[in-house]
């Protein structure tokens, strides 16, 4: 499908207001979560508590919508999203937060918005122009820099075991994402994060009884998980879903790449870490790339079916 230009502003602004929300996550999480000298709750309860909650959240919702159950063809699509950001993206980031301060993380999100457009074009059959390349890429070096310059002023930023999990919480992000906004091409995109959370109740209901906390925790760690648990892990969702079927997943992706410095502003009050002139600097860089970028065409593959698109992307209008 080769979005219309009113649906790309549409989904431009769905997904922005997708990745406020999911700015304040890492924040969020690392409250929750605590610090190796004052934990709070574990990265696994964190992970499959909030994904039960969500899904609770969402069944009233898919009998509230009369939601059709998926198809045969979409059960697939559908567990890999879950894998992707029902599991893989909460629990691996929950692990790391209580190593790493927001700010950091934040930095290692910026390889997300890449990830995910070099997944939306392998699974959409589009063909970023070069220029579109470019100005992620850009944007991502932006990043890595940024991050190299703090890593100079707070001692080296070391890839250790927190880093590596990030880095593949970013993976799993990526193909939840695209895989998720694929399915929003034929279903409600409200529908696709209720399902694959739904469905996933099998193991995160378990898994969050085992897991529950064992001693008191603080109200400021109940809160972080309530955030996560009805925004991160659910309604964030409504909004970037949509915003991706409806810009195109290459092109909608990019705006992530201001995601890791809303992050860090939004842990300046909620945690106390310091926002300094740099960051300001490297932020308003990376968001001039993002709209810079969202100016370049983007093309459906020339080996893309067009009289009869096949069963692979059926379209019908929500």
């Amino acid at each position: 499908m080769n979005p219309t230009p009113a649906n790309i502003n549409k989904g431009l602004w769905l997904g922005l207001l997708g990745i406020v929300i999911f700015s304040v996550t890492l924040p969020m999480t690392r409250l929750a979560v605590g610090t190796p000298d004052a934990p709070q709750m574990s990265g696994m309860f964190i992970a499959m508590g909030r994904a039960v909650v969500a899904a609770a959240l969402s069944a009233v919702f898919l009998l509230a919508t009369r939601a059709p159950l998926p198809q045969r063809r979409d059960w697939l699509p559908l567990a890999i999203t879950a894998g992707g950001v029902v599991f893989g993206f909460p629990l691996f980031t929950s692990i790391a937060m209580r190593y790493v301060e927001a700010v950091h993380a934040s930095v290692i999100v910026g390889v997300l918005p890449l990830a995910t457009a070099a997944v939306g074009a392998l699974l959409h059959r589009q063909r970023p122009s070069a220029g579109f390349w470019l100005c992620a890429a850009l944007g991502s070096v932006l990043v890595v820099l940024f991050a190299m310059l703090r890593s100079g002023s707070t001692g080296g930023l070391s890839i250790h075991f927190a880093d590596l999990l990030l880095l593949a919480a970013m993976l799993c992000a990526a193909v939840g994402y695209g895989y998720g906004a694929r399915l929003s091409q034929h279903m409600r995109a409200e529908h696709v994060i209720c399902w694959a959370l739904v469905l996933s109740l099998p193991l995160t209901l378990p898994l969050s009884f085992l897991s529950w906390p064992t001693v008191p925790v603080k109200v400021s760690a109940w809160a972080g998980f309530a955030y996560v648990a009805v925004f991160s892990a659910w309604l964030g969702f409504f909004a970037w879903y949509r915003g991706l079927a409806l810009g195109g997943t290459v092109r909608v992706s990019q705006v992530q790449l201001v995601q890791p410095f809303l992050s860090m502003l939004f842990a300046v009050p909620l945690l106390g870490e310091r926002l300094d002139t740099v960051t300001v600097g490297f932020s308003l860089a990376v968001i001039a790339t993002v709209f810079i970028g969202k100016k370049m065409p983007v093309h459906p593959s020339a080996r893309a079916p067009i009289a009869n698109p096949g069963p692979l992307l059926p379209i019908r209008k929500p």
